[in-house]
């Protein structure tokens, strides 16, 4: 967690003069021009460096991984010998499979990789050379500062190997308090999650919390450590919530979000506090446990008009239309989806006004409302064919010909039940030209209304007196 300054590079003389070759010689040079390349070395050494000795000419013929293992062996540095024989092999290892599956490996030999090959050197020398005085922490810090290096993705199993190192060794430091180990927990936890062990991961973050609460540590950026634990143990909680809900665990799934709830009411971060909030929220409506889940998910809305934060608000109010939909409240629900709307809109949160148009579609096309249905539906539509999203654009363009097709099925049986000279005549225009058909106009009061006088009620009307059952049956 905490980023150490550079240190000065040493080498021994033999990588010192190594060096002064790089790049080290692939493998891949013909057998000729090695040969020669050594004559011509020979050949200037005899002429420039009469004194040199056979182990500084052997170091300048020797490739830079030669040297290095050399170099650690002389110096008494067997542990470190075997620590980088070992992860080399296991590179070659890795870059062997690659092969043999016919994948493409991103990686060079490290041979290739004098830079890296050095920082190896470096490292586990003074980590070794610390450990036999039992400087702990200088240990440590050799061992993080690899870990660090090696934090590309092509490497992360280079810096998980140094994790593990970290945290073994961070558990014999005394005289720190403790931060060392649980920085260290909280490497090995974000080990575990990269991997999907969520479980080993919430053990080691259960650990760094643990260790962190009361404490005034900080991280190089400033942050609070506990802060991070929090942050951590509420990532890693959502996620196995997530699949305790696929496998319908609803009862464990909301045990460990409350946990969660408290964890961030402990953080003193709102904004962390609402999402937890969020996803409990969620979890309730999961279970069916409605009420419930509207009284966490307004402790979200309000949590977030709190914090000004519209983007949370309009997510908030997503999902307490969700619940007011389960529960057959449809004028609350679309009284929630428009607002929605409105705070995606002002916020050109594109893909939230396509979700919310399409749930207010589906609301009142289940309900007979076609033309609103269509009108929705259209939005979503118009919206995604300016995002150009051909998956978005396609499911739309499904839902807003349903409404559409609904509305021309209600107009064509008014006139099919019409009886009249008038409505056959309509009926047969449509049939051969297939073109948008005339509204049925209304002829007395006993006549079904049409399309458009149907839904000409005020925009409010839905929400105050509730749908009926059938707009298609009513006089």
């Amino acid at each position: 967690m905490t980023t150490l300054p550079p240190l000065p590079m040493t080498h021994p003389k033999l990588t010192s003069l190594a060096r002064q070759k790089l790049p080290c010689f692939p493998s891949t040079i013909p057998r000729s021009q090695l040969i020669k390349e050594k004559d011509d070395i020979d050949h200037y050494l005899e002429v420039n460096f009469k004194g040199l000795s056979k182990e500084e000419v052997a170091a300048y013929r020797n490739s830079c991984k030669k040297n290095i293992c050399v170099d650690m062996l002389r110096d008494g540095y067997h542990k470190s010998f075997t620590e980088l024989f070992a992860l080399m092999e296991k590179w070659d290892a890795l870059q062997e499979a690659a092969r043999v599956r016919s994948l493409f490996w991103l990686q060079r030999p490290l041979e290739e990789q004098p830079d890296k090959l050095g920082h190896f050197y470096h490292h586990l020398t003074r980590a070794e050379a610390a450990e036999r005085k039992e400087y702990f922490e200088d240990v440590y810090n050799n061992l993080y500062a690899l870990a660090c290096y090696f934090s590309n993705s092509e490497d992360k199993w280079v810096r998980n190997h140094f994790y593990e190192r970290c945290f073994k060794i961070a558990q014999r430091i005394k005289i720190d308090g403790g931060k060392k180990e649980a920085e260290a927990h909280a490497h090995m936890g974000l080990l575990f999650e990269e991997e999907g062990q969520l479980l080993e991961a919430a053990e080691h973050y259960e650990a760094f919390h643990q260790l962190t609460q009361g404490r005034i540590w900080k991280d190089e950026t400033g942050r609070f450590l506990n802060l991070l634990a929090c942050e951590s143990l509420l990532r890693t909680y959502r996620l196995l919530s997530d699949k305790m809900l696929e496998n319908k665990e609803y009862k464990q799934a909301i045990r460990i979000l409350i946990k969660a709830s408290e964890i961030a009411k402990e953080g003193s971060d709102k904004k962390m506090e609402g999402e937890a909030s969020y996803y409990l929220g969620l979890a309730h409506l999961a279970a069916e446990e409605y009420e419930t889940a509207l009284t966490v998910l307004n402790t979200y809305s309000k949590i977030s008009i709190d914090l000004e934060d519209d983007l949370s608000l309009g997510r908030a109010y997503e999902a307490i239309a969700k619940v007011l939909q389960s529960q057959g409240k449809m004028p609350e629900a679309i009284k929630y989806l428009k607002k929605v709307v409105e705070i995606a809109r002002n916020n050109f949160q594109s893909l939230d006004v396509v979700r919310a148009s399409t749930m207010l579609g589906d609301i009142y096309n289940e309900k007979g409302y076609y033309n609103k249905a269509s009108e929705y539906f259209q939005q979503a539509f118009d919206t995604t064919a300016e995002l150009r999203n051909m998956r978005h654009v396609d499911e739309t363009k499904v839902h807003y010909g349903i409404a559409k097709a609904h509305q021309i099925m209600l107009t064509i049986n008014n006139y099919i039940e019409s009886e009249d000279l008038t409505s056959l005549d309509y009926l047969l225009s449509w049939k051969e030209n297939r073109s948008s058909i005339a509204p049925h106009p209304i002829i007395g009061g006993s006549r079904k209304p049409t399309m458009e006088s149907l839904y000409q009620i005020p925009e409010n009307s839905e929400e105050l007196n509730g749908f009926p059952d059938n707009r298609k049956n009513e006089t």
